[in-house]
């Protein structure tokens, strides 16, 4: 499965980390697909503190247990691919991210 970002970058999900996403983040299953839209339109990019080259993806939706975060945690390297997602009630990591809002 490939998303494309905001940051023009293509993201891939191996079958193996959406396995490991579904397995340890069961909450997450019905709300997957929204995984699009995070990568596409986040409400903000944070750099991971234990390595520069990650970057969590952050978007909260209404809708989701009454309002919570979708993060999708990226690994951006020569083939840029997903390490995990989860909900989470708040921002987490690191330092923002800046780039180029359209």
């Amino acid at each position: 499965m490939i998303y494309h970002s905001i940051l023009g970058k293509k993201i891939t999900v191996t079958s193996e980390r959406k396995r490991h996403i579904l397995i340890y983040h069961p909450d997450l299953k019905p709300y997957f697909t929204s995984l699009k839209e995070v990568f596409l339109e986040p409400d903000e990019i944070r750099i991971s503190k234990s390595d520069s080259t990650v970057l969590l993806f952050y978007k909260f939706f209404a809708n989701i247990k009454d309002g919570k975060y979708l993060v999708g945690v990226v690994k951006f390297n020569q083939r840029s691919f997903v390490l995990t997602a989860y909900l989470s009630n708040r921002k987490l990591s690191g330092e923002e991210y800046e780039y180029e809002k359209e």
